[in-house]
Formats: C-alpha cells, structure tokens, sequence
C-alpha cells in the first residue's frame, strides 16, 4: 500500500497506473517512428520534441479517462481481468478524440498530426492486450503479495481470513494463525496453519518469509499479545498493525465493531485545519458552478418532464442533519408520488421503490434528481463530496444503534461521498452501518486528493449503475 496524502492506493492500482501511462506514451513514440520509417527523416514533421510532447499528453489524458470510466476503482466489487481491459479500452476510446485536439494536433503538422494519431491508437490497443495481460498474469503470479501472519485463533482472526478470501484480494495471503488466549478455532476452520505459542514469532517470519502481521485481537491487556516479540518484528521492518488500520488500509473503510475511541484520538487524520477549509471551499465553488453551467440544460428538460407526468411540486425540500448536527433544507427533483409519506412518517427508500414514478426512476438511476443540491453547495450548506445527509428521525434512530455515528456531523454533507462510490445499494439499519463505516473513512482522511477521487469514481458509478443512491 502507498499513502498518498491521506488515502491508501494498492500496489496493483499503482501500477496499472503507471503501465497505461507508459503504454500511452511509448503508442506516440512507436507512431513516430513508424512514420518517420515510411517517409523518411526529409519529409517528417515529427521531431523529437513534438513526439516527446505529444508523448506526455498521451501520458497524462488517457490514463485520466480510463480513470473516469472506472479502471482503476478499488474495493470489495472485484472486476475481471476482461471487465478491466474492457474498461481500459473505452476509456482510451474516449480520451483519443481530445488527446488528439490537445497533445497531437497542436504539436504537430498537417497531414502527419492524423497519421500519427492513426498509428498511436493502434499502438495503444496492441500495448493494452498485452501490457494489462502480462500485469495481471505477474499479479496472479503474487509478484507483490503479502504474506499475513495473524495474531489471534479467535473469532476476529476467523472473520480476517474470510474477509481476506471474499474479497479476492489476491495481494495478500495468509499463511497462518498465531495464538494469543483466546478459544482456538473450530476443526473445520482450519484452513490454515495454526502455530504453536512456543515457536517464536521471529522464528516463523524468517522461516514463511511473512512480511506483514495482523493483530486480531479485541482484548489485548494480560498478557494476550506478546508485544515484546512483536516490537522485535517491527524494529526488523515487518509492518504490524491492528484490525482497525488494517481494514482501513486495505478495504477503504474503518470498522466500527473493531474500533476504539483511541484509534480515533491518536491515529492520523480529521484535517481540519483553516487551510483545508479554505481549499475545499473553493473546490466547492468551483466545481458546483461548472456543473451548473454544464447541467443546465439536462435541469431544464427534468423540470418539464416532472411537471408533465403529475401534478406536484417539481423540486422536493426534505429536512437533513448536516454540518455539526445541524439541519438544512436538502433540496432535489421530485422522483416519487406527493403522497409517498402522506403518514408523515419518514419511511427507508428501497431499491425497487413503488412510490417512485416514472421518470423519478431514470432520474435516480442517472443522479440526475441529485443536480438541485449544487445550488446547497453555492450557499455552503453542503460539499461536492461527504457523507450523505440523512433525516433527523433516521439520525436519531442511527445513533442509538450505530458506534461514533456523530463523527459524520464534523464535515459537511456532501453530493456525492466515498460511500456513495464504494458501496451497493442499501437500504436498512445494516446497510447504514456499512456506509457510516466508509464515511468514517472519509473524515478521517479527507483531503483534496481524495475529493478528486471521489468525483472521478462517480462518474463511472453513474455510467456503469454502480454504487449507491
């Protein structure tokens, strides 16, 4: 894992990453040459400066694009090899067109700008097939895999190893379990090797090459943990954390079930400095102005398609919590019948929802019932990105039954938010602790960074339906 700012981006996005951006730069380099081989050096507009400036623009946009149509999400959703490469290829589809407006034709000259955006694109999806295939074969190959020894014979070790085999996170693999007091697993758990409490722990690293250690452990006082062995694995540079940093590392959310109240007060993160507000402000400003000067139009013909189809208010004021437990007004296109809460009792939207009218259905499918709260942004009582507001009866009810859940109220809502962009449809008590769990994520290391990619994943959410509403 490599920290950047704030967030935790893996191994194998990091290099994904740097392969497009290679294949991108190295498909110029290759036109080049090919049209300086079938015209010759007299006749080629195609110098080395414009091939190496062209090159970086290549570098830079399509990698961008890929990233807008989802190659690079991480998280529990794991996609094929195919699925990726099939991504990779419309993104580089899409970007094309505007790497060759801005990174060709102002580089180069005449006829040759065409030739040699020709030959490139088909570098490219030659570099792709190959290039993606011999990564994702060396990544199969466990090339960068880490080998997890986990303390502990317990349940939290058990739920660990299953969360680690679920996900299909082939960059880890755990070789065994070390026991730290509690009850050792059931005989038909016992996939993995347990070792016995007399081997050192030192001992067992060297002897399975483990190179990282997962403490999972809830009760840790009396001895459960021998930390002094641990502390002689750390100081030999084998990272040890505990279920809380790990999860928090590996699947972009902070458990609540494994989480203490100082993991929240010492560890990193919750910037929020003058200085940060300062930026994410105007990030804010930004963004939502050029979204609705971008949107008008698609806002306009939602107004007139609502108003035709039923009678009733086109935009819907709803009651939300907001910034520091405050409500605001939460405003967005009307989607379902006016009598869908005639009771007055707030009531969970679920994903097949009879109260939602027809076009309610296409607008919440493409976020486009969401445009109105841009408008929130402008006025500051909401952000581009942040937890997702919800309604004082369901705070109410939330707080009671899920751990720190106020955390959510020390940033502002946002429109679209790393819950929204990590996690499925939800619509329950369950589903909110899931959400509150990547949202806790959010606060704790928020930053610039990851505001940017929370807006670059939601648009691929919207395209492809994923995520959350």
């Amino acid at each position: 894992m490599f920290r950047v700012f704030q967030h935790h981006i893996s191994i194998a996005t990091l290099a994904e990453l740097l392969a497009d951006s290679l294949t991108s730069f190295l498909a110029i380099v290759l036109g080049s040459l090919t049209i300086a081989h079938l015209y010759g050096d007299a006749n080629l507009s195609v110098g080395v400066s414009s091939a190496l400036r062209s090159g970086l623009g290549f570098a830079l946009l399509i990698p961008l694009h890929c990233g807008l149509v989802g190659v690079y999400r991480e998280g529990s959703e794991r996609k094929t090899a195919r699925a990726k490469l099939g991504r990779a290829v419309l993104g580089c589809l899409l970007g094309a067109p505007i790497a060759y407006q801005l990174a060709v034709k102002t580089v180069v000259d005449g006829n040759q700008a065409q030739q040699l955006m020709g030959f490139a694109v088909a570098y490219l999806m030659i570099g792709l097939l190959i290039v993606r295939g011999l990564l994702m074969s060396a990544w199969r190959g466990s090339l960068v895999q880490q080998r997890v020894l986990i303390i502990g014979t317990g349940q939290e070790a058990h739920a660990v190893a299953a969360d680690l085999k679920s996900r299909r996170l082939r960059s880890h693999s755990v070789i065994g379990f070390y026991p730290a007091g509690e009850s050792v697993l059931p005989a038909e758990d016992k996939r993995f090797n347990i070792f016995a409490r007399s081997t050192p722990i030192d001992d067992i690293v060297h002897k399975h090459d483990i190179n990282q250690i997962i403490v999972a452990v809830k009760e840790q006082r009396g001895g459960n943990v021998p930390m002094d062995q641990l502390l002689t694995a750390r100081i030999h540079g084998i990272p040890v954390m505990d279920l809380a940093a790990f999860y928090e590392q590996t699947t972009g959310e902070v458990p609540v079930d494994s989480l203490k109240a100082s993991f929240l007060v010492y560890g990193r993160g919750f910037a929020q400095d003058r200085t940060r507000i300062i930026v994410k402000r105007a990030f804010d400003v930004v963004t939502s102005s050029i979204l609705l000067l971008l949107a008008s139009p698609i806002m306009l013909l939602t107004m007139l398609a609502i108003k035709l189809e039923s009678n009733g208010p086109i935009i819907y004021r709803q009651e939300r919590v907001g910034l520091a437990g405050k409500s605001f007004m939460c405003l967005k296109f009307r989607s379902m019948r006016t009598d869908a809460e005639k009771d007055g009792v707030a009531v969970w939207a679920t994903k097949n929802d009879s109260r939602i009218t027809r076009v309610g259905a296409f607008i919440r499918k493409t976020r486009i019932d969401e445009l109105p709260q841009l408008f929130s942004v402008l006025s500051g009582e909401m952000s581009m990105v942040g937890p997702r507001p919800e309604r004082p009866s369901f705070v109410a009810q939330l707080k009671e039954q899920i751990p720190f859940y106020d955390i959510r109220h020390s940033v502002k809502p946002g429109v679209t938010g790393w819950a929204q962009v990590r996690y499925a449809y939800g619509a329950s008590v369950e589903d909110a602790l899931r959400k509150h769990q990547y949202d806790l994520y959010y606060v704790k290391n928020n930053s610039l960074f990851l505001d940017l990619l929370v807006i670059f994943e939601t648009v691929s959410v919207v395209l492809f339906r994923e995520g959350a509403h």
